[in-house]
């Protein structure tokens, strides 16, 4: 594959394929599994090729296996039955990197269906990064932040407010990343209606599509914020026909199914005092791109409103530290207490130690009320959380990364890689 664009997954997807059997790589339509998997794949078959092609998965699964490995079995939700033949099949030769198997949908649970523990590695491919699509200078690692205590933050240049709007509304598809951001916005209103009225059809409660796409524009409207099923249940209603909250979360999770919409889960951790963590998560689309398209926002409209910018930013900003979190094994999460204190992002890496982000568009007062808002987490901490607190960051639209002598690192987003 001569023209293959590299992922920052790549390297993950090579470190499963030496220790386990099989990878299931997960993600939206459009986002790129079955080019990245073919790339590391010696073989493939593909079940939405032909209708003979997916009967044949049906009847004699095993026959679609043969092959060289690892052996790349493409949508292969779309015939449960054959995750059981190739978890047989993993166990009978014994040996990493025999499969790879991609999906645009999770199937709904089956009793039958073995869990695959042990013999699987499941991986979620999102839209491409800033730094994958060739939009960051690379000069401040998301890993560093975790030694930031020896190391200083620098750098200058890359975009400008302008540019941001640009790329919130182009998004990291792939197939749009060299597109105008309008042309982008075409095609991902045309992705927007399928959503709703074609990639959930293949489930097997499909909802409602006009009811879906109207909760759609609902999460775009309120992208980045903590918003309630009551709210969304309100602002989605069609004229007298009313959605209700348990519709909503049905919806939600049906849009969680296909990988295009992601919780972002409260962090849960001790507290030094008598003050009580939220944990009501927050919701972003993939990309920021498909609430754009929804309300039919373009970068004019962004930049004339820039409050509005600034929670599409923090949902730029957000799917780009999900994906640098995954390859250097960190998790994303948010913070909020009773006292309304808020953190956007706290990432956390498998050995506890975790840092604390906010995101700002810009401005000298938003960059101070940030730094004042690390303070009064610190106080709440206990003081082993405090001891595995390794920086304080934050993010911002600018074109200036640095370490301010209080020690809290701003870093330019355009700037940023893993």
């Amino acid at each position: 594959m001569n023209n293959y664009k590299n992922r920052l997954i790549d390297d993950v997807i090579i470190k499963k394929l030496q220790s386990t059997g099989g990878i299931v790589l997960r993600g939206s339509r459009a986002v790129g599994k079955t080019t990245t998997a073919s790339y590391h794949a010696n073989s493939e078959v593909h079940l939405d090729a032909s209708v003979q092609t997916l009967e044949q998965a049906k009847i004699a699964p095993e026959s679609l296996l043969i092959g060289d490995a690892p052996r790349l079995i493409d949508e292969w939700q779309l015939a449960p039955n054959i995750w059981n033949t190739i978890r047989h099949e993993i166990d009978v030769r014994s040996l990493p990197g025999q499969f790879i198997l991609t999906g645009s949908a999770a199937p709904d649970d089956d009793k039958i269906r073995h869990t695959g523990a042990g013999r699987f590695s499941r991986l979620t491919l999102r839209p491409m990064s800033l730094s994958e699509s060739g939009d960051s200078l690379n000069l401040v690692r998301l890993e560093s932040l975790f030694f930031a205590r020896k190391i200083k933050c620098g750098g200058f240049g890359g975009h400008t407010i302008e540019n941001y709007s640009d790329l919130i509304v182009r998004g990291g598809w792939p197939a749009l990343v060299e597109k105008n951001p309008m042309s982008a916005l075409d095609a991902m209103i045309d992705y927007v209606d399928n959503v709703a009225f074609v990639d959930l059809r293949t489930l097997k409660s499909p909802p409602d599509p006009i009811r879906m796409a109207a909760l759609i524009r609902a999460i775009a409207r309120n992208i980045s914020t903590e918003v309630s099923l009551e709210k969304l249940a309100k602002e989605a209603e069609i004229i007298d026909d009313g959605i209700t909250a348990k519709t909503v979360r049905k919806y939600l999770d049906q849009l969680t199914q296909i990988f295009i919409l992601e919780e972002l889960p409260a962090w849960k951790t001790h507290l030094r005092s008598s003050i009580q963590m939220r944990v009501k998560p927050k919701w972003h689309f993939v990309d920021p791109s498909i609430a754009t398209a929804a309300l039919r926002v373009t970068p004019k409209i962004l930049l004339s409103d820039l409050n509005a910018m600034g929670l599409f930013f923090e949902s730029l900003v957000m799917r780009d530290l999900r994906i640098y979190s995954d390859v250097i094994d960190a998790k994303v999460y948010h913070y909020r207490d009773s006292t309304d204190l808020e953190i956007d992002a706290i990432i956390e890496r498998y050995d506890e130690k975790w840092i604390a982000v906010e995101i700002k568009l810009g401005g000298e007062k938003a960059i101070e009320e940030a730094a004042s808002n690390f303070k009064k987490l610190k106080k709440r901490m206990t003081d082993r959380r405090l001891e595995n607190l390794m920086s304080c960051n934050i993010i911002t639209g600018g074109e200036n990364s640095y370490t301010r002598p209080d020690g809290v690192n701003i870093i330019a987003l355009g700037h940023l890689c893993p």
